[in-house]
């Protein structure tokens, strides 16, 4: 299998595993008493950044693993799987257990995971380093307290 249809996989199933978590969450009375900044974006907007990001994630992964020598793909094989399981978990933790303080050192872990992705994806390809880099951070950087 071309590895750029494997990594689309991975990413949808992540992506899948993320909307089972939020989908009951995001129009609940626990999130909308959340503290949410002034500046966050409608809604809407945030399936249509989720999309972007993980196309991105499975493109530029898919790419950089054609062009990497076999110890180094295994390696980027790895980041892909623990990055994915990173980002389906956050969402597990922050909406499917609506806890807003176990969910810091799961997107903390999710930044330092990103950023070795970044770094590895970039080893293949400056230029896919660069389109990967650039959808960091994303909706999920925004500050969230629970209520009082």
């Amino acid at each position: 299998m071309h590895p750029l249809v494997k990594t689309s996989l991975a990413t949808a199933a992540t992506a899948a595993a993320g909307s089972v978590a939020t989908a009951r969450s995001t129009e609940s009375l626990w999130y909308e008493s959340l503290d949410k900044p002034d500046f966050q974006p409608p809604g809407w907007v945030f399936p249509v950044a989720w999309t972007a990001l993980y196309t991105d994630i499975a493109v530029t992964t898919g790419l950089a693993l054609q062009k990497l020598p076999e110890d180094e793909r295994a390696a980027l094989k790895k980041a892909l799987g623990v990055n994915l399981v990173l980002n389906a978990g956050w969402s597990w933790v922050f909406f499917g257990t609506r806890n807003v303080g176990a969910s810091v050192p799961v997107a903390a872990a999710l930044a330092v995971s990103s950023a070795d992705l970044v770094r590895r994806v970039g080893r293949a390809e400056k230029r896919y380093g660069v389109a990967l880099s650039h959808t960091r951070p994303g909706p999920r950087s925004r500050r969230c307290s629970a209520p009082p």
